[in-house]
């Protein structure tokens, strides 16, 4: 029988607006309609210029093509941490040319009693712009909404972990809250989850969607040690497990020291790792059924020659020992295309 082995491309803003020109403005963010054109066009390029690399046009590694619906309109798709950072006052930051962003520690220097009850936030005027553009295109059944923190018809609701979000809404200075003022950290913590259910159930009713799981990306879990993140950010994964859907858990960087902590939570159901884990490790720990998705460093993709990205994959191989894998990556303007296309053609064999 052979793996259960699959690669996945997705394609970056800064990507296509170098490849066809197009511009990410607010408007893209903020009109729908406007917005389906213009991925459109992506999805068009990508379907004439990279089909050997079955591509597809969306944030990293979260809508998926398999899911993706010709009718379906999106409809706040805005990264979930600087969707509720708005929410919170900062100022949102699009930029034409790549990804948007909000101002930095938008409550850095706030009390945390002061933040709002999260079920509030169902009442901001953003949410409310979207809750009215959702209810316009469900009255047309040609088309599906799409809700902010969905991606795709899938199900997959999608969020930034509470730490992740924690470091943007306060900066740096959290991690020492954690060491100094545990209390406090915590209190964060728990508000964020709070937020992220409110918001997540509100638009999975509106929208009409069944939750089936919920990707949770956690991308500074490299920023602390095993002890921390076990008493930090654990419980805010078992708790989003139990309270919403089995967990899709995300952690971008070198990931070691938490796989121990992330396998003793019953929640997490499926792990996202960038390529500096041990994905020996990762069997030895979770199991040769649990399925995993891995990215190659970013520093071979830019970088790294045929012959680097070849070994990187050959060992890959060696170490999944025939588990369900997925090979993921985000293709950016500055990564050789004519590398990463005979990559994949010689990389594919090795997993048959």
């Amino acid at each position: 029988m052979k793996p259960l082995v699959a690669f996945r491309c997705s394609v970056s803003k800064a990507f296509m607006h170098q490849a066809i020109g197009v511009s990410f403005d607010r408007d893209y963010y903020f009109d729908p309609f406007k917005r389906r054109e213009i991925d459109a066009l992506c999805h068009a390029y990508t379907a004439d210029r990279l089909s050997d690399l079955d591509a597809f046009h969306t944030e990293s590694n979260l809508g998926r093509k398999s899911h993706f619906r010709p009718n379906q309109v999106l409809v706040g798709g805005i990264q979930p941490n600087l969707l509720i950072g708005m929410l919170l006052g900062a100022e949102f930051i699009p930029k034409p040319g790549g990804d948007a962003d909000i101002a930095p520690a938008c409550w850095a220097d706030k009390p945390i009693a002061e933040l709002p009850r999260p079920e509030s936030l169902l009442e901001h005027l953003i949410v409310r712009e979207f809750d009215d553009q959702i209810r316009e295109i469900r009255r047309d059944p040609k088309l599906i909404a799409i809700p902010p923190f969905f991606w795709d018809a899938s199900g997959q609701a999608t969020i930034h972990g509470a730490l992740t979000t924690a470091q943007k809404f306060f900066g740096e200075q959290f991690y020492l809250d954690m060491l100094m003022q545990p209390d406090r950290a915590r209190q964060a913590l728990e508000w964020i989850v709070d937020a992220n259910l409110a918001l997540v159930r509100h638009y999975a009713v509106l929208g009409g969607i069944e939750i089936r799981s919920l990707h949770v990306g956690e991308c500074s879990s490299c920023m602390i040690g095993p002890a921390e993140w076990t008493k930090f950010v654990a419980p805010t994964l078992d708790r989003l497990g139990r309270e919403l859907a089995p967990v899709r858990l995300h952690s971008c960087g070198p990931s070691d020291h938490i796989l121990q902590p992330a396998r003793d939570i019953p929640a997490v159901a499926d792990i996202d790792l960038g390529g500096t884990t041990s994905l020996a490790r990762v069997r030895g720990i979770f199991g040769l059924d649990f399925p995993v998705s891995i990215a190659p460093p970013v520093k071979l993709l830019t970088g790294g020659s045929l012959d680097d990205l070849i070994a990187w994959t050959t060992t890959l191989s060696a170490e999944n020992r025939g588990g369900p894998l997925e090979i993921v990556f985000h293709l950016e303007p500055q990564y050789p295309l004519d590398i990463l296309r005979e990559w994949l053609v010689r990389s594919r064999p090795l997993f048959l």
